[in-house]
């Protein structure tokens, strides 16, 4: 899989990152653990913005099951990046993303994941049906390709 499979126009939303001085290892790049408190930042930023989640006090949250990361190019501070989201699978109480980090105006991402969220009642841990705003929200990021 290389990054020319990764394009801007793939994803549905970009959230702007701001790369931080302590996000770069040793080797002088964005360390790769990094990168999924990216996606996460991007994902909760839109559903709260989008859908209505409510982080602190609302009765449902989501829950990362899965994560997954490809690389192929480095990113490292002071660099302007944007994360690509897109919704690759909608279902009852679940919800696949696909993600990508993409250097500030660039086509071709420089790195791609996936990401799933289960949805749970907060007082029992129980999945439950995703909530209809946040379906809504999610429903607005699918994409048919690829």
């Amino acid at each position: 899989m290389s990054h020319a499979e990764h394009l801007r126009a793939d994803y549905a939303h970009f959230q702007p990152i701001t790369t931080r001085w302590h996000d770069n290892d040793i080797y002088g790049h964005v360390n790769n653990v990094v990168y999924y408190s990216y996606f996460d930042s991007a994902v909760n930023t839109y559903l709260i913005e989008h859908g209505g989640l409510d982080i602190h006090h609302g009765s449902v949250v989501g829950f990362v099951v899965s994560s997954a990361c490809d690389y192929f190019a480095p990113v490292a501070f002071p660099e302007r990046i944007e994360v690509g989201l897109r919704v690759a699978k909608l279902g009852n109480s679940s919800v696949h993303y696909a993600l990508a980090i993409f250097k500030h105006g660039q086509a071709q991402a420089c790195a791609a994941g996936q990401f799933v969220h289960v949805f749970v009642d907060r007082a029992s841990n129980r999945p439950v049906s995703i909530p209809p705003a946040l379906r809504e929200a999610l429903s607005r990021l699918q994409r048919t390709t690829p």
